[in-house]
């Protein structure tokens, strides 16, 4: 087992004892280190020297992800490269990606999170785990490997894709837990089916999900069909990746591993924490990363702290899943997708409009997304050779930016409602 009782049942008083002492140090070090921190720190006439609560971090700024684009590749990194001991990195969204990086201490402490996660949801070190993630510059397959590695479980590396092999290879290997994203599990369950395997007849007894929204009646689907446990984790990759957060077995909401991050709530709009229990927007700050700490990351996702304490003993407090965005930003396939980003593209294509709609669907359990495009009147009098070959194009140029693949649909000129919002745009047909 890897349950760190002392530090997750740390009593309350303590933990902000601990969590005063790591603030301090932490912006210290960014103040030092980081000319981004040190310049918007003396701006605002901020002195780390002299905070006494962890109530005065509200004065200091929030960091944005155009932050971290605009000190692309390694301005915002606290320490020398040569103490950088891996590099991850987002999608890029409009060309630029961020990215983050990890000295061997910070490694470490990764992989400890991450075991917790997994020891919390019922994971042992007897389990065999199936990590159903794509591997690479994304974190969560990296992430959750060392955490699984770290609790003393099997790892079977298998990474994304060919999922008539998962099964098989599940079948084989004897797996008991399955890493991926909710919506690639019901694929999973319905390929089973296809294939005529009965998931009773699979050693499989736990799931551990995220990288996408889902709800509870997922949650009751994903378990009915293959007779597992299924509990939510959270984490983003500009904090550090999975590990944030996750459900123990009570599954009744995430604990936030709050001796290494410091948790606020605010009101997307004012900015001013929201009252407890309500729904705001989640800003993290790292309390013991080091070579890439962030301050007052505004991460746009929408939650509600649980302040109850929980039957499992743990004294972190909890939050709800995520429950939207304060942004127009779109999880498809467990890839982030800004209608920003179609928009750039759109404007590169002779002959298109730059109106156009999104079409967001789940299908068989899998994310789809059709983007509906404006075109000039001289395509539709043009042969359907063309027109096919503008779509192709379309498509094309899309999944490259995008990193998924999309169905693209041609539209007349104004034939699309006109809106002031891009979230408009977007029509999210999914039931979650």
């Amino acid at each position: 087992m890897y349950w760190q009782k002392e530090q997750e049942c740390l009593p309350r008083p303590d933990l902000a004892k601990l969590q005063l002492e790591r603030l301090k140090n932490v912006l210290k070090k960014v103040a030092t280190n980081v000319p981004f921190y040190r310049n918007k720190f003396t701006e605002l006439g901020l002195d780390p020297e002299k905070l006494t609560s962890l109530e005065e971090l509200q004065q200091y700024p929030f960091t944005l992800k155009q932050d971290l684009r605009d000190n692309y590749p390694y301005g915002l990194f606290a320490v020398p490269l040569r103490d950088v001991v891996r590099v991850h990195s987002s999608s890029g969204t409009t060309g630029m990606a961020t990215v983050v990086g990890y000295s061997k201490n910070d490694i470490n402490t990764w992989s400890d999170l991450v075991a917790r996660i997994l020891c919390g949801a019922g994971v042992t070190p007897d389990d065999v785990i199936q990590i159903a993630f794509g591997y690479g510059l994304f974190t969560g397959g990296f992430g959750l490997h060392y955490g699984a590695e770290r609790l003393g479980a099997s790892v079977i590396p298998i990474s994304s894709g060919n999922t008539k092999r998962q099964i098989q290879i599940m079948q084989d290997f004897k797996t008991t837990a399955l890493v991926c994203t909710p919506s690639y599990a019901l694929k999973m369950a319905d390929v089973m089916m296809d294939m005529g395997v009965n998931p009773n007849g699979l050693s499989l007894r736990y799931g551990l999900f995220g990288a996408e929204p889902w709800s509870e009646a997922m949650r009751v689907e994903i378990n009915e069909r293959l007779g597992i446990k299924a509990t939510d984790n959270y984490g983003l990759s500009e904090v550090m990746g999975p590990g944030v957060a996750g459900e123990c077995e009570e599954c009744n909401g995430l604990h936030v591993n709050e001796d290494h991050f410091l948790v606020e709530v605010l009101d997307p709009k004012s900015l001013e924490p929201v009252a407890p229990g309500e729904v705001g927007e989640l800003v993290l700050t790292t309390l013991t990363k080091e070579a890439f700490p962030v301050i007052r990351y505004r991460t746009r996702d929408l939650t509600r702290l649980i302040p109850e304490p929980c039957p499992c003993g743990r004294t972190f407090v909890r939050m709800s899943r995520m429950m939207g965005r304060s942004d127009d930003m779109l999880i498809i396939k467990g890839v982030n997708v800004f209608p920003t980003q179609i928009e750039a593209v759109l404007f590169e294509i002779e002959g298109t409009e730059p109106h156009y709609r999104l079409i967001v669907e789940r299908e068989n359990n899998e994310d789809r997304m059709t983007v509906m495009v404006e075109v000039v009147e001289s395509i539709f009098f043009d042969e359907m050779k063309k027109q096919r070959a503008l779509v192709e194009n379309i498509k094309k140029r899309l999944a490259s930016e995008l990193g998924i693949g999309v169905a693209v649909k041609l539209v007349e000129e104004r034939s699309l409602e006109r809106f002031n919002g891009k979230g408009d745009r977007v029509i999210d047909k999914r039931q979650l």
